[in-house]
């Protein structure tokens, strides 16, 4: 359950029925899994000894960082820093959207869901053992509301406001028409020290330590090379059932290698204790060194049971070249996943088709009535297509060069007006269809160089870029890209996160996960049936519509998923016979065994 304090409420936070009284948890459509009074979630160890070290590479490596803030869009920010920050509540990662008492004690949800009022633990404090109060938690959200990074605001800005009830009381109120999301995404939110930030600037990007209330403080850096966390043993927190059996290791330290494979290295030679891997290749011909071939290293398979959302090369439909969706269907069909599957990911992955895959969201065969219902009144907005069977990528003979589907491809081109001038397609202006795949790293070269050759056959000017991370990062942030890599996922039940995917709002605020730039009315409309759905069989039936939606107007290419985590480690850890549903829980749910790690030399 790794402490992804705002992210985490992004892919959950949703609200349900009325609560008649105040509450030690919120949930979304049904009853909370964990009673009042509950010891522990069950996927942890609550006899979990505390000690140790961790130094894993997995979810969101870098090479580089510059700022301990992650919640602002200046700077890079450092790995881990979630590790520092408490919330009003904590999420159960064993229920679809459950979060249950951490600083605020209970939740009261008004009758008509438009305001939410919190009872905070007096014993809540800061690492300098300052009190954390009602003051600090409004005043969080005036920074996060006002300064934080645009994905955030985006989410919050049907949140009134805060109002301050007593040292220990706070109520949020909310406007519009769909507040169900707005109690979890609230209760998700980090809680800063205003007497800190008072004499600091919230949006400056900063490797001063903040001051934190969480598990984890900084306790040693190196800018850019390494950071490590320590636990906090006076964590006022330690003790309440969402955190038994949690952060048990005494140092969480994250290293920045210039690229996965320096990683890898960094693994075999024992600097590393435990990496996730990305790279089909890499599981399936780089795991043969010595450490592992006499058990000192162990490979390891955790299902995910989480909805794999979308990744694919994203259109930047912000490009006039892009605005042709016939040009956009000659980039799918020159994609041969097919042949990449076989040649370079071992055949380890499936096609992903749907912006919800693994997802009870997925639209599959032709809509429903209840889709009919939602679809109908937008039609002379929607493509005809979505009134079919969803749009599904095309499959290939594997050959790598499928000429049936290069001679569609070139077909689309010359209708959208891109004719052959020679090697090269031209509009009638002149005008060179050239396209720049926008990468920071190595290893997405060999996939995309399979890809620009066919799209050199069709007569694109098709190059890849890398650049570094910063320029990456600064490049994304600010949409100048033709096409990017990039993956998201909107949790087990997705709310207002989909108007940061794919609302028109967030098509032009910088940082925003709506990477294609799509910009649609009936999309909009589409995503409020989602966040405004009262059952899970009402938001099933306005996900599939919206997928339907989406998958019609082919702004990416969709790349492919697996319904598994693999983890390299060292063992000398321990971990829980039950893994958390909806997370790895490596960091959070294992703990150090001196015993095994004497048995392999790696004793800290």
């Amino acid at each position: 359950m790794m402490r992804q304090a705002f992210a985490a409420a992004l892919l959950v936070v949703t609200a349900g029925a009325a609560l008649a009284e105040p509450r030690h948890g919120l949930s979304v459509f049904g009853d909370l899994k964990y009673p009042d009074g509950f010891g522990h979630f069950d996927y942890v160890n609550p006899n979990a000894p505390k000690g140790g070290r961790i130094a894993p590479i997995g979810p969101t490596p870098g090479d580089s960082y510059d700022s301990f803030n992650g919640y602002i869009l200046k700077g890079d920010p450092v790995q881990g820093y979630e590790l520092m920050f408490d919330t009003l509540m904590a999420r159960a990662m064993d229920e679809p959207d459950a979060v249950y008492a951490l600083v605020a004690k209970t939740a009261d949800l008004a009758a008509d869901r438009m305001s939410v009022t919190f009872a905070l633990r007096p014993e809540a404090k800061f690492a300098d053992g300052s009190a954390l109060t009602a003051e600090d938690v409004c005043d969080s959200f005036r920074l996060l509301s006002t300064k934080g990074h645009e994905r955030i605001r985006l989410t919050i800005r049907e949140v009134a406001g805060c109002d301050v009830l007593g040292p220990y009381s706070v109520r949020y109120r909310f406007t519009g028409d769909n507040a169900r999301d707005l109690p979890l995404t609230i209760a998700g939110l980090p809680i800063f020290s205003k007497a800190f930030y008072a004499t600091r600037d919230f949006a400056a990007s900063s490797l001063e330590p903040p001051l934190g209330s969480g598990p984890y403080r900084i306790k040693d850096f190196r800018a850019g090379e390494y950071v490590t966390y320590g636990r906090r043993a006076d964590y006022w927190a330690k003790d309440l059932p969402v955190n038994r059996g949690h952060y048990n290791f005494d140092e969480v330290r994250f290293d920045y290698f210039r690229d996965r494979t320096a990683g890898l290295e960094a693994l075999k030679a024992g600097v590393l204790d435990l990496r996730e891997e990305y790279s089909s290749r890499d599981w399936a011909t780089a795991y043969d060194f010595p450490a592992l071939q006499d058990g000192r290293v162990l490979k390891l398979e955790l299902p995910d049971e989480t909805p794999s959302g979308a990744q694919g090369f994203f259109l930047n439909l912000r490009r006039a070249k892009f605005q042709d969706i016939r040009v956009r269907k000659a980039l799918n069909l020159a994609f041969d996943f097919e042949w990449s599957n076989i040649n370079l990911f071992h055949g380890f992955y499936t096609r992903t088709a749907s912006f919800f895959e693994m997802s009870p969201l997925k639209a599959k065969g032709p809509p429903s009535a209840a889709e009919l219902a939602l679809l109908e009144p937008l039609r002379d907005k929607l493509r005809p297509e979505v009134f079919g069977l969803p749009e599904v990528p095309p499959v290939s003979d594997g050959s790598g060069h499928d000429r049936k589907l290069l001679r569609q491809a070139s077909a689309l081109l010359d209708q959208a007006g891109w004719k052959l001038d020679g090697n090269l397609r031209r509009s009638a202006n002149g005008e060179t269809l050239a396209i720049e795949f926008l990468i920071d790293s190595p290893v997405f070269e060999r996939i995309l160089g399979p890809y620009v050759q066919n799209l050199k056959l069709l007569g694109v000017d098709a190059v890849v870029r890398s650049v570094d991370d910063v320029q990456y990062q600064s490049r994304r942030d600010t949409f100048d890209f033709d096409v990017i890599s990039s993956r998201f996922s909107s949790g087990v039940t997705p709310g207002t996160d989909l108007r940061i995917f794919f609302g028109t709002a967030s098509a032009s605020a910088p940082g925003s996960y709506n990477m294609s730039g799509v910009a649609s009315p009936a999309i909009d409309a589409l995503i409020e049936k989602v966040v405004a759905a009262t059952s899970r069989a009402e938001l099933d039936t306005a996900g599939r519509a919206l997928d339907r939606v989406l998958r019609a107007e082919e702004f990416w290419v969709p790349n492919w998923y697996k319904p598994s985590f693999w983890v390299a480690y060292w063992d000398k850890f321990g971990r829980p016979p039950i893994k958390p549903k909806y997370d790895r829980g490596f960091v959070d749910t294992w703990w150090y065994d001196p015993a095994r790690a004497a048995a392999i030399g790696q004793g800290n």
